[in-house]
């Protein structure tokens, strides 16, 4: 799951968003994601005149993700608003042709290639991993245990075995 922190992507600035049950997912306002990357008066309508021009088939493929959720308007109250989970966002941005995006496209881009390295190459992730670990204060005895703990759960499971579900724990504690 990615939560709120890859908003900031988008600096301080404010991006209305829901955490929706059903999907177990977060949605993001579609008209706060148009305000910032293109730095618009009116994004309302900015968000409005994209969709009209974009493409009718390329619209629908969009659409299809493009979800109505009640969220606070700015004097309050709630409001449908046309919201996106983070794949849908990213895909907007895409779309959105404003030199203000560029920095957002780039950034994209870059992760996409690094993702790419890494599948060509799996060590890199494992490298990744660790600095990333290490970014936020964990101990190097941490991160030996974490990536030990992983390999072993990794080797179980091509081995065959499941982890046991809390049901079958209960059941073999009480035999």
């Amino acid at each position: 799951m990615i939560d709120e922190s890859i908003l900031n992507l988008f600096k301080d600035e404010k991006i209305r968003s829901i955490w929706d049950d059903k999907t177990g997912d977060y949605y993001y306002s579609i008209v706060d994601l148009i305000s910032i990357i293109t730095e618009s008066k009116n994004p309302d309508k900015y968000w409005s005149d994209l969709k009209r021009k974009m493409k009718k088939d390329e619209y629908n493929l969009l659409n299809k993700y493009i979800v109505q959720m009640e969220m606070p308007s700015s004097n309050g109250k709630m409001r449908l608003t046309d919201a996106g989970d983070i794949e849908t966002v990213l895909r907007i941005i895409q779309a959105v042709p404003s030199p203000n995006a560029e920095p957002y496209k780039e950034w994209l881009a870059q992760v996409a290639n690094e993702c790419l390295e890494e599948y060509i190459n799996p060590e890199l992730a494992i490298e990744m991993a660790i600095g990333a670990y290490r970014k936020k204060g964990y101990s190097e005895e941490w991160i030996s245990r974490k990536l030990f703990s992983m390999e072993i759960r990794n080797g179980l499971k091509k081995e065959g075995f499941k982890e046991k579900t809390n049901r079958e724990h209960v059941l073999d504690s009480l035999a």
